[in-house]
Order: C-alpha cells, then structure tokens, then sequence
C-alpha cells in the first residue's frame, strides 16, 4: 500500500472515531460492553412485578413516591389519591420489554448530553427510576435519559439509560416514559354530570340565595325574581359545573382547605343531588378555589350516586378559579357587563330634538 493512500486511511479511521465518540458511542474495550442487541434491559422482570409494592422516582432533590394498595396505586402525600392506573400499567410494562440495541458513552462528563447524569444534580434532566416490593428491596433500578420518539411507521422509540453505579450507558428500545411531576401522575377526573341532566340549582352565598331552574333546554334565574340583566354565558356556565369536571390539585378533606364561600345544590331530572361547598384559599392573584362534594340519589339514581360518593367522599379538589362563578354564584358574578344605551338616544349621529317651547333663533337666509 503506498504511503499516501495509509496515512488517509489513519486520518479517516481518526474522524470516524471521533465522530462515534462526539454521538456518545462508549470507548471501553469491547469485553465490557459485549451485550446481545435485543438483550432484555430486566431478564424475568414481569414475574417479580407481581411482589411490586413503591415506585419511586428522583430528579433532582423530588422524590415521587406511588404506593400500591391491593389493586390500585395513589400517592401518599396526598392521602394516598389515585393516580392514572394506565400509567403505572404503562410504565411496568415498559420495564419489562426495555432491550439493549448498542452501547453509548462511559464517559460522566458526557452523559449530560444523553441525559444519563446523577439524578440528584440540581441541574439533571435525568430520573431515577426504582421499583420496590414490600419489604422496600429493589426490584429494578435504572437512570432514564432523554426519549427518542420515531415519528417514522414501524420504528419502535429508543430511550437513553444507564444502571445506577455502572460507567456505560446504553440505547435501549422501548416506550418507557418516566414523570418526577405528581401532576402528571394524578387521576383529574372528578366528575361528569352533563349540563343537559342538570334540573335545577339551589345556590347559597353569604346571605344570598339564588334558584335556577331549566326552562326549555337552559338554565335559567327564578328567584329572585327582580334581578338586572344576566350574562347569558356564565348563566350557561352554571349549567356546565359538573360537566367534565376536572382538578388541579387534590388533598384530603380533613386538611383545611380554605375560607368557605358558599354552597350549591346541583339536581339531575332523574333525581341525583350534588351538593358542592366552595372555599377560597388565599388573596389576590394567589387565590385559589376549593371543592368538596357530596352525592346523594334515590330511585333510577341511586347507585350512580353511591358510586360517585365514593368517588367524591373524603376529598378536597383545587379547581381552577373560573369554577368559582359556576359553583358559588351570585348575583354580581353573573350580571351582564354590557353598558346599556343612553335612556335619550335618538340613533347614531342624529342631532339632538329641539327643546319644546324654546324660541327658535334667526333663520340663516340661503346663500
């Protein structure tokens, strides 16, 4: 070979392993990261899943702890609520089919750029995953790093990972999505009562008392009769309380949740009573609304309601603060803002009428 064609290859081989280095391929010998492509992440884990008791996931100094009693897991620091079951689901199954496809860097001061750092670092973008059984031992353990979603048809998402006290990283196949963020985790469905189902409302607030009854297919303002004119839409806004109801935040309901504001009795055309007892929390731009609800039902609406009280019973629920209008209203929050028209418009740029009885002045004469 002659010695201009050696010394490109040399400098080729150069590039490519610098390249290979730049995108976070390992540089450890081959020995050490001789592992199949395809190589489950967890050989066996689904069967050690069923002694699962604790999730627990760490970024940075938060812990999310998601405890499991019997079939349902909730998170503790709020009274143990449930979170979304198709998460948790999601997440375990992900462990199990995690498999390796290649190795990546071994290389600390690299790992930020795949995500795999100390988890504990104040500015990690990594999450510590664990997996614990009752007794609190590991059942798995895994950093995750930065998710690769395909947007191609049929090429499966890689996620960056490294075993917590190992150097290598790896790429590894599989949908594992990992959240330090309880919000992400919380169940918000509180409820779903449809605005269409919605009878009547009895509304209490300070030493007013407002009854709403459907009249053709809207709510409207019975009494008291003598009232100004209403917002059309917050009046609907009434109606659409229970609809879709979701939460914000959620704590138990022996914790205090505020300075109670009032109170409104939702009645079903088929008999259901939701009673919703409002509170404030806070002034100002800190304000924040809270709602415990009681359900009752007789007749066709009897289970429905049992199963949503038990659903209800026990919690306070941080919803967001235009909720306050639709489930403690009054008066002043429903009243219409429009300005009516001056009580002596004549129409737009029409001169003013001549006083009667005022003595007409000189005519101009025509030019």
């Amino acid at each position: 070979m002659r010695p201009r064609t050696t010394a490109m290859l040399v400098v080729l081989a150069a590039i490519s392993l610098a390249g290979g280095w730049y995108f976070g391929v390992a540089s450890q010998p081959s020995a050490m990261t001789s592992v199949a492509p395809g190589t489950l992440v967890f050989p066996g884990l689904a069967e050690r899943l069923q002694n699962a008791a604790k999730i627990e996931v760490r970024h940075q100094a938060t812990t999310l702890v998601v405890d499991r009693e019997g079939d349902h897991w909730g998170l503790p620091d709020r009274g143990g609520y449930p979170v979304q079951q198709t998460k948790v689901s999601s997440l375990l199954t992900g462990l199990t089919e995690l498999r390796i496809t290649e190795p990546r860097t071994s290389d600390p001061a690299s790992y930020g750029r795949l995500g795999v750092e100390d988890p504990k670092d104040p500015a990690a973008t990594s999450n510590l995953l664990r997996v614990l059984d009752g007794s609190g031992k590991p059942i798995a353990e895994l950093i995750v790093g930065h998710r690769r979603v395909r947007t191609q048809a049929n090429v499966p998402e890689t996620v960056y990972i490294r075993r917590p006290g190992e150097a290598q990283s790896w790429i590894a196949e599989g949908a594992l999505e990992v959240d330090a963020d309880p919000q992400l985790w919380i169940d918000r469905d509180v409820m779903n009562v449809g605005q269409d189902k919605i009878a009547s409302v009895a509304a209490t607030r300070g030493d007013q008392t407002l009854e709403f009854k459907r009249e053709g297919d809207k709510l409207a303002l019975v009494a008291p009769a003598d009232h100004p004119k209403l917002d059309d839409y917050k009046v609907d806004d009434v109606a659409r309380a229970l609809d879709t109801l979701t939460l914000t935040d959620v704590k138990p309901a022996a914790q205090e949740p505020g300075a109670k504001i009032g109170s409104s009795v939702f009645t079903t055309t088929d008999g259901m009573r939701v009673t919703a007892t409002v509170y404030k929390q806070g002034d100002g731009d800190k304000a924040e609304i809270w709602s415990q609800f009681a359900v009752a039902g007789d007749g066709a609406a009897k289970d429905a309601a049992a199963k949503l009280q038990a659903h209800v019973n026990g919690w306070a629920y941080q919803l967001g603060n235009w909720k306050e209008a639709a489930l403690a209203p009054s008066i002043d929050l429903l009243k219409s803002t429009e300005r009516a028209p001056p009580a002596n418009a004549a129409g737009a740029g029409a001169p003013p009428a001549a006083d009667a009885g005022a003595t007409p002045g000189p005519e101009t004469p025509n030019p």
